[in-house]
This record gives C-alpha cells, structure tokens and sequence, in this order.
C-alpha cells in the first residue's frame, strides 16, 4: 500500500458573487510510496498549490480522496484533523513561519508542547536533530537574530521533531539566497537518504532536480512526470527544463 494516495481529487472554487466557478484541480490521481522525494511543478494558477494544501488538510476538495498510510483525510473533523497534522505531517514553509517572540529552541518544540509532550523527551528529540542541522549554537537566540538559511533549519527540525510520515515543503527555497537554497537542498537529499519521505512545491528548477520523481501540474490537471532514475543532478535540470519548455508550447501530454 502507498504511503500516500491522492484519488481523482477535484477543487472548484465558486464567487461569493455567483461568478463563474474556478476548476482549480480536475481529476487528479497518483500515489507517493514511503521514502520517496517528490516535487510538483507548475505555472502560477496551475493548482500545484491547492492540490498541497488540500493534501496537508488545510482544504477540502470538492470531489475525491487524499488517504495517508490508507486513512481518508478528507472525511476527518475539524478536531480529528488538527491532532492527524501534528502528529503526521512536517511542514516547511517559503516564509519559515517562525514566532518571533519565542526562542529557536521553543519554535522547534511547539508541535510537541500542544502534543502534551514532557520537557524530558522533547529534549531528547532536538538534540540529535539540531545537532545533524547544525543549529545547536542559536537554539537559545530568537528568529530576528539568526539568518534565512538558519531560519529555514530551524523550521525543518520543527518539521522533523515529530517523526512525521510525510514532510510537506511549499517553495523551501524561495526566501533563500543561493548558498543557502544550496545547503537546504544538500540536507533534503540527506533527510530523503536517512528514509524521509519529502512532497515538495516549487518553481524553482534547480530544487525539483533533488527530487527522484517530479509531477508537472496544468490546469489543474497531471500534465507529465518524470523519474529520475539513473540520472545525475544536472541531467535532472536539463530534463526538467526541456520538460517545462515543452509544457509551455503544448509539446508533451502525460506518458
């Protein structure tokens, strides 16, 4: 069974004007097996970000399914939803999403604080992860005293201290500069290798070549995908970028 399902999943969005109604997502349907690393490319308005937030439960669909490890996530409760996102899903966010006023250390530990749990074992959970992120010497500093890429490390460990089955990445490298978008993307390829399964949304070609599979999203619909397979880094850009190429000119249909 797949990790994860996503099953002829459809978003409409209507006015509160009686407008025409937006298809955001039509039909869309693939599965990510555990371990996997997987990005989802498209243009602006695509969909690619509602077919995240619709996976992460932050919205519903109007038709279909989304099922983590075979459970229905679209058929939860409000409350039943709050307590599966915590204790399952790791999110990382292009703005970090960080609270100013709390430490490193206490944004990295406010899943497991709503989570009930003790003092004692969320300690025990950060220190080999900050460690790995090299993050151990700013834990007590506060986020508007620490870099973009060590914000972005810090939202990762709070992505990882909760042992998710799935990390959700939504442009992860869009607020970084080069150097760091560069170690971000060396510590995804290591929290991938370790065994973490990784969804990721971005724009950015030089991110989705990381990935081992990548879904290429238009009109709301599941356009192509590629595999990476055997290929380097850099042949993965320049498939990704001949894909996109294509994508644009109408030149390429799903295999």
């Amino acid at each position: 069974m797949a990790l994860l399902e996503v099953n002829n999943l459809k978003k409409i969005y209507t006015t509160r004007f009686g407008g025409n109604p937006v298809q955001a997502l039509s039909n869309v349907t693939f599965s990510i097996e555990q371990g996997e690393y997987v990005a989802i490319m498209g243009e602006s308005g695509s969909g690619k970000t509602t077919l995240l937030n619709i996976i992460a439960a932050f919205d519903k669909p109007t038709g279909g399914d989304v099922l983590l490890n075979g459970r229905s996530i679209v058929t939860m409760s409000e409350r039943e939803i709050s307590a599966f996102r915590r204790d399952n899903l790791g999110f990382v966010f292009q703005d970090f999403n960080l609270l100013d006023t709390f430490s490193i250390e206490d944004n990295i530990f406010l899943p497991l604080v709503l989570a009930g749990k003790s003092y004692d074992e969320m300690n025990n959970r950060l220190k080999p992860i900050a460690r790995k992120l090299e993050i151990d010497d700013i834990l007590k500093k506060y986020p508007y005293e620490v870099s973009g890429g060590q914000k972005q490390r810090t939202a990762i460990a709070r992505a990882l201290i909760t042992k998710p089955q799935i990390i959700l990445a939504d442009e992860p490298t869009g607020a970084l500069d080069s150097r760091a978008s560069a170690e971000l993307l060396k510590l995804f390829d290591e929290i991938n290798n370790e065994g973490q399964t990784i969804l990721m949304v971005t724009h950015s070609i030089r991110a989705a070549s990381h990935a081992k599979r990548v879904f290429f999203i238009k009109d709301g619909e599941l356009f192509h995908q590629i595999y990476k397979a055997s290929m380097t880094s850099e042949e993965m850009y320049q498939k990704i970028s001949d894909t996109l190429t294509m994508i644009a000119t109408g030149g390429v249909r799903n295999e």
